[in-house]
């Protein structure tokens, strides 16, 4: 089984200069490490050139974003497995066995995430996949181990090996011939929440999703985009709805939409009476922005069987901020 660790790079010579070196070292037996590079302008590319001759380099033409910049460089790269690997992710030893087996094992299990753990704080689970993903039935993302902000600590509550829902972007293995069917990513999204929708689509097709508790990394988190930048609240809001537009149930479709009007006006509210306007300003933007597309959005429904089953808990957004439910294990 032919796998590929494919690190998309742009202007990041800092992060590789500190995480990269984890990955050379605990994954060149099992793996060919590639650097997918967005046409960066720093001197990344001849820094690992000089320094790491051995790391495979492609180079894409435009920084197209994280999902284009995948789409573009995987299709140079043989493997029958991708490991898409953020640049802020330091991997640990043996992590790649436990997901090399499970996949050898279990022909339906196309994506696969490990525990992902926050790099400034080893104890605690990182806010961008912690240990595997969920959606609710209106489309808002949350994990095991983190709801909304509020990250748990790991006390090996999960340390098992179980389907998910959506893997995280920052640490996501794939099948390469289900990537390709799929036609990768939605470049659309330009960033955030693409993996959500792959992850929905690749269950529409009848594959799964998993999460393999006994491979371990350290994610930074953070260092494409802020968690205080409006630019990110946008994305995230916007690309919520469009993965609801393609991907959800005929029979919650209205329904979801209509309800996510409500509830993303509150949300900006709430950052009205947090004193943080520009926030609110940004939801509002990636709802025109959402139903200026939504045509496009609404041809990108395939004519296949929707999972009906794809939400884990029916409002977790009510669990969270009205019954001050923040532990996964709590939420019903």
């Amino acid at each position: 089984m032919k796998i590929a660790i494919v690190i998309l790079n742009w202007n990041g010579q800092k992060l590789l200069e500190q995480f990269l070196p984890s990955v050379v070292n605990f994954s060149s037996e099992e793996a060919v490490i590639y650097i997918a590079d967005n046409a960066s302008t720093d001197s990344s590319i001849e820094y690992i050139q000089k320094n790491y001759p051995l790391v495979k380099i492609v180079q894409n033409t435009v920084n197209g974003g994280y999902a284009k910049g995948y789409n573009d460089a995987l299709q140079y790269i043989n493997a029958d497995i991708y490991c898409l690997l953020n640049s802020d992710v330091e991997v640990t030893k043996n992590w790649l066995k436990p997901i090399i087996d499970v996949f050898k094992s279990e022909e339906k299990t196309a994506i696969i995430q490990p525990k992902l753990l926050d790099f400034k704080d080893k104890t605690k689970f990182e806010y961008a996949g912690a240990a595997g993903g969920y959606i609710d039935l209106f489309g808002y993302p949350y994990c095991r181990g983190r709801v909304f902000n509020y990250l748990e600590t790991d006390k090996d509550q999960f340390n098992d090996t179980t389907n998910i829902f959506w893997a995280s972007g920052a640490c996501l293995f794939i099948r390469s011939e289900v990537y390709h069917q799929l036609k990768g990513f939605d470049e659309d999204y330009f960033a955030h929440q693409e993996q959500i929708d792959l992850c929905w689509r690749t269950q529409n097709n009848g594959h799964q999703v998993k999460y393999v508790g006994k491979s371990k990394v350290y994610h930074l988190g953070g260092a494409t985009l802020k968690e205080t930048n409006p630019q990110k609240t946008f994305l995230n809001f916007r690309n919520s709805l469009i993965n609801v537009a393609k991907n959800i149930p005929k029979k919650w479709f209205l329904f979801v939409l209509i309800s996510r009007l409500i509830l993303d006006g509150v949300a900006g509210l709430k950052f009205i009476i947090e004193l943080r306007p520009i926030h609110s300003l940004a939801i509002i933007k990636a709802h025109f922005s959402f139903y200026k597309n939504f045509n496009k959005s609404l041809k990108k429904r395939k004519k296949i069987s929707k999972k009906q089953n794809y939400y884990g808990h029916i409002s977790v957004v009510w669990q969270y901020f009205v019954l001050g439910r923040k532990e996964f294990k709590n939420l019903k």
